[in-house]
């Protein structure tokens, strides 16, 4: 007798888990084979978690005091500490009472996702989008509206095709910086659709966790421009612990008690212990500063050793730590391609129908996230494969 399945149990996967875990087995064949597997299909650090939260954490455990269940929207200490970074980088006062920390971004997602929303609700992205978006969507019964994008624009929604939208979605997601092309809105682009989505009633989830990581452009939070607007942002990505599972929200006024009620009933809490490394990795920005400088690097190097290789790099990756690359000149399959890539010389990297399941046959995304001597050799060997 077969048993019913869950219809969330039917959702698509996330692609790149499944490249970490060929990549691992390619990894062992390697080991004894004496050629390296280059990592370059995960958005992970490879820096770790900076000195001063490893400090605190250590100083932590020797105390002995307990570390246990804290509040569901996290430790005030921390709460507090985030809204003093929103004074620092911003020069915006936002109420600690606001701020929710979350199991990294991904925990926020669905909170968010159901404190704001019913099923069926209409919320529209930009394609290419980072793929849990869709995913965790669709899983909830909420109806995700894909906007098609241009690389002119660089992959991000214009105001000009938001307007055009009939009927309006009940909200959109907005990334600036995005995964996976690392573009991102003027200032005046995204003042803009978060202005529009104020005036038409459209809750905007704005997703802000490669704030930090930039290269010139310049970046702002919605928080700063509506009270509506739900801010997620990770201590994954500029603060380097993506295995600390550990993020934060910053939410309207009426949405911080569901969020805390959704909150105490699926997590209980954030972990303890990654709270406490958290707060502590606001100190540490001298060290953090060294990190975008190694990306900066890195992404000059392959700006410059993709096209040599016969990638395409249609639009600039102003931020985060991807390229979008189009391999159309090479494959026409991003999952063929990939595999090719893997198994021939040693590279992972993640196919675009990740990202993008009408268009991203013809893209890769390349991570520069690295250690910067891997980045050096994966250049070189990509130029050689060419």
């Amino acid at each position: 007798m077969t048993l019913k399945i869950g219809r969330a149990a039917h959702g698509q996967p996330f692609m790149v888990m499944d490249v970490i875990a060929a990549a691992n087995v390619q990894a062992a064949k390697s080991h004894q084979e004496r050629t390296r597997v280059l990592r370059m299909e995960v958005g992970q650090p490879a820096t770790g978690a900076p000195a001063g939260a490893i400090a605190a954490v250590k100083a932590a455990l020797a105390s002995g005091r307990p570390l246990g269940y804290t509040e569901a929207l996290g430790l005030p200490s921390l709460r507090a500490r985030i809204a003093q970074h929103y004074q620092d980088w911003y020069g915006l006062k936002v109420s600690p009472e606001r701020i929710a920390v979350t199991t990294g971004a991904s925990g926020a997602f669905p909170l968010a996702f159901l404190a704001a929303f019913d099923p069926g609700d209409r919320i529209a992205l930009a394609a290419p989008y980072y793929p849990p978006y869709v995913n965790i969507l669709i899983a909830l019964g909420l109806t995700p509206v894909i906007l098609e994008t241009e690389a002119e624009g660089g992959f991000q929604p214009s105001l000009s095709a938001l307007k055009r939208l009939d009927p309006l979605p009940e909200g959109l997601i907005l990334a600036s910086p995005a995964n996976p092309t690392g573009a991102m809105l003027t200032p005046e682009e995204f003042s803009a659709i978060v202005a529009w989505c104020d005036a038409e009633k459209v809750r905007l989830l704005s997703d802000e966790i490669y704030h930090g990581i930039s290269y010139g452009a310049p970046f702002t939070t919605a928080a700063a421009t509506s009270p509506s607007a739900i801010v997620v942002n990770s201590f994954s990505k500029y603060f380097s612990m993506t295995g600390w599972r550990i993020g934060w929200m910053v939410l309207p006024e009426e949405l911080v008690r569901p969020v805390e009620q959704l909150a105490q009933n699926f997590f209980i809490s954030a972990p303890h212990i990654s709270q406490i490394a958290a707060e502590a990795a606001f100190d540490c920005e001298s060290e953090l500063s060294l990190h975008i400088a190694r990306y900066r690097r890195a992404r000059a190097l392959l700006l410059e050793a993709l096209p040599r290789a016969g990638f395409r790099i249609p639009s600039s990756p102003d931020g985060a730590f991807y390229i979008y690359a189009d391999i159309g000149a090479r494959d026409e399959d991003s999952v063929r391609f990939c595999t090719r890539m893997l198994t021939e010389i040693g590279i992972a990297a993640t196919p675009g129908v990740d990202f993008d399941q009408a268009r991203g046959h013809r893209f890769v995304r390349f991570s520069y996230a690295g250690p910067e001597a891997d980045m050096q050799e994966a250049a070189e060997r990509l130029i050689r494969w060419g």
